[in-house]
């Protein structure tokens, strides 16, 4: 991995060298924002070597710097170039001869605000009253009452995640031992008119973010977490979003990886649609493996970035980590610099009006790149269930998908398609408490639908029956209650 203070060159372009946007330099005054920067990160208690990190970002973004990666720079990664998960049975004995090593570390940070919520995206009510947090939780308890050892868990957890995380799990019931829990860095946000530190009386907390999930390593790293894993007897770790309750440990990809000797492997899969914005999996013209997020695709190359025939695979953002050899990387090369994500946002996120600032932020996939020997592999489509918009939250919460005893999240036999599209008016629906209340009573049975479009307020009953692909369309402009024992198929439209 290069060292925090190395520039990645082929991936972090400038905007003045881009051949297909430009933009004016622009000049800024002779004081130094740097020691402001530093400044306020010490009084923080954020680590020197984290400082480094930034204020190397910072030096970038001084530069007019985007962190995008234009598509003259890379070219697709074919599907018949990877394994499959399909292919990997052969190493399930050997997966479950080392159980024991690997662990499931899950990434905690998120506040749910894309579906209105101010508190950890974990504690939703999401399955059978079970919050993503208590599926994950059971999910790790079965594991070590198969395989048995410590708790195969562990949570990086954010700022604002942190207590509310800590208190929730103190008052379960029936578990004996807390994961192990650390907390990731945060960035301060930056002005866009003079790259000086963001300030807001009001809230000084919206003048930090967190700098995206990219900051596992070091945090984990300097946590000392990465060193008690290691001293468990931990090799192998899962690295997941904790709203994709599909990525659990397998014991197929932990054979897989311990048999080949692989140090990072990410898993993908084919991008449909509703992949279109997500970030891809491409070759560099150096010959490494990258991932290009959205926001590192420049204006013009947009048309390429989501064409999911061309860029066919999607990063799932399950990625697996030998440790030991992130450790000896780590040791040799200090923090890894990722490839800049450069978020232009407001200071406060809820005030449209507030001061313009940008967000440094980093993927963590990203890393596939620093790794030697990294590799992909295709996971089937049920590894893969996020839940972002009260659109995934109601699939998930349906029938469509069934939770076993040992907390794994399936498809169900009974549907008619493993691709179910629902589309939510957002006007009605885009909060999760939009959910609970329109939904009051339950949710109507999925399975038989293959399409679900809803616009207009309308509640709902769980005797309703959908067939088929559905779409209705309450255009009354008052709340539309549905009867009870009724069965809806096709274009349904009420005047």
């Amino acid at each position: 991995m290069p060292t925090s203070g190395s520039h990645n060159t082929s991936s972090q372009t400038s905007i003045r060298n881009q051949q297909c946007s430009s933009a004016p330099r622009q000049e800024y005054g002779s004081d130094s924002p740097f020691t402001a920067y530093a400044k306020k990160m010490r009084g923080e208690g954020i680590p020197a070597k984290v400082i480094e990190l930034f204020t190397s970002y910072l030096s970038d973004v001084s530069e007019l710097a985007t962190g995008h990666i234009a598509e003259m720079h890379i070219s697709p990664v074919k599907q018949s170039n990877l394994n499959h998960i399909s292919e990997l049975d052969k190493y399930e004995q050997a997966g479950e001869a080392i159980a024991k090593e690997a662990v499931a570390i899950k990434l905690n940070g998120g506040l749910g605000t894309s579906m209105g919520m101010q508190f950890a995206k974990s504690l939703l009510p999401v399955k059978d009253d079970l919050s993503f947090l208590d599926i994950t939780v059971k999910q790790a308890v079965s594991w070590q009452e198969q395989y048995g050892g410590s708790l195969p868990l562990v949570l990086m957890n954010s700022y604002n995640t942190h207590s509310d995380t800590l208190s929730e799990l103190r008052h379960m019931n029936g578990l004996s031992q807390l994961p192990l829990c650390f907390i990731q860095h945060k960035f301060p946000k930056i002005r866009r008119d003079t790259l000086t530190p963001a300030e807001y009386p009001d809230n000084p907390e919206h003048e930090w973010n967190p700098p995206g999930h990219g900051d596992l390593y070091a945090s984990l790293f300097l946590s000392g977490v990465l060193d008690t894993l290691i001293r468990q007897g931990r090799k192998y770790a899962l690295v997941s979003n904790i709203d994709n309750l599909g990525a659990t440990l397998d014991m197929r990809m932990l054979g897989y990886m311990a048999e080949k000797n692989i140090p990072f492997l990410m898993e993908v899969t084919e991008r449909t649609e509703n992949d279109s914005k997500g970030g891809h999996l491409a070759k560099h013209n150096s010959g490494r493996l990258i991932l290009r997020e959205v926001s590192q695709c420049p204006e013009c190359d947009l048309e390429y970035f989501q064409d999911i025939r061309k860029h066919s695979l999607f990063n799932t953002n399950n990625i697996w980590i030998n440790l030991v050899e992130l450790k000896n990387n780590l040791k040799k090369n200090g923090l890894p610099k990722l490839p800049l994500i450069l978020n232009p946002k407001t200071v406060n996120p809820h005030d449209a009006s507030s001061t313009p600032v940008y967000q440094v932020e980093s993927a963590m996939g990203a890393a596939i790149s620093h790794f030697t020997n990294a590799q992909a592999i295709i996971t089937s489509r049920d590894r893969f269930i996020p839940v972002k918009r009260t659109d995934d939250l109601l699939k998930v919460m349906s029938d469509y998908y069934l939770l076993d005893h040992s907390g794994t999240l399936k498809l169900n036999e009974a549907n008619i398609t493993q691709n179910l599209q629902v589309s939510l008016d957002p006007r009605y629906y885009s909060k999760f408490d939009n959910i609970y209340e329109k939904f009051e009573k339950g949710i109507p049975s999925l399975a038989s639908c293959s399409k679900l479009g809803i616009t207009g307020d309308i509640v709902f009953n769980p005797s309703v029956s959908l067939l088929g692909d559905v779409t209705l369309d309450n255009r009354t402009g008052n709340t539309l209650f549905l009867p009870e024992d009724i069965t809806l198929k096709g274009a349904i439209n009420i005047k």
